[in-house]
C-alpha cells in the first residue's frame, strides 16, 4: 500500500510540475526531462537542470533591464532583487522540511525553480514595458 501511495504522489507531482511548464516558460527539454522520470531523484535532477537555465535568463533579464535605468532606478533595482533574492531562499528554504523526506526536498527545488523562472518573467516584462 506504501509504494502504491508513493507512486501515486510521484506520479501527480509530476504532472503538476509539467503543467506549470507553460506558464513558467520552462524549456521544452524540462518537460521531455520530466516525463522520464521514475524517482523523486530524476525529478531533482530535472528541476536542479532547468533551474541552471532559469537562472541564466534571470540574470540576462536582469543585465538587460538594467541598461536602460538612471542611476537612482539602477540602485532601487539592486536593492529589490537582493531582497527578492533574500525573500526566495528564506520562502524556498521553508519548504525543506528536514522531516519531510525526499519530497520536502523535491518541493524546496520546485520552489526556487518555480520562483526565479517567475522573477525572470517579471524582470523581463519590465524590460519590455
Amino acid at each position: 500500500m506504501k509504494k502504491i501511495s508513493f507512486l501515486f504522489v510521484i506520479a501527480f507531482l509530476s504532472y503538476s510540475l509539467i503543467a506549470q511548464s507553460a506558464e513558467n516558460n520552462f524549456s521544452k527539454q524540462y518537460a521531455e526531462c520530466m516525463n522520464k522520470t521514475s524517482s523523486t531523484q530524476d525529478m531533482i535532477e530535472c528541476i536542479g537542470s532547468e533551474y541552471k537555465k532559469q537562472d541564466i535568463k534571470l540574470n540576462n533579464a536582469y543585465k538587460d533591464l538594467q541598461q536602460n535605468l538612471s542611476s537612482e532606478r539602477k540602485k532601487q533595482l539592486l536593492e529589490a532583487q537582493r531582497l527578492w533574492i533574500k525573500y526566495r531562499d528564506a520562502n524556498c528554504n521553508f519548504y525543506y522540511d528536514p522531516d519531510g523526506g525526499s519530497l520536502a526536498r523535491l518541493s524546496a527545488n520546485e520552489c526556487m525553480l518555480s520562483s526565479t523562472a517567475q522573477r525572470a518573467k517579471e524582470l523581463e516584462n519590465l524590460k519590455n514595458n
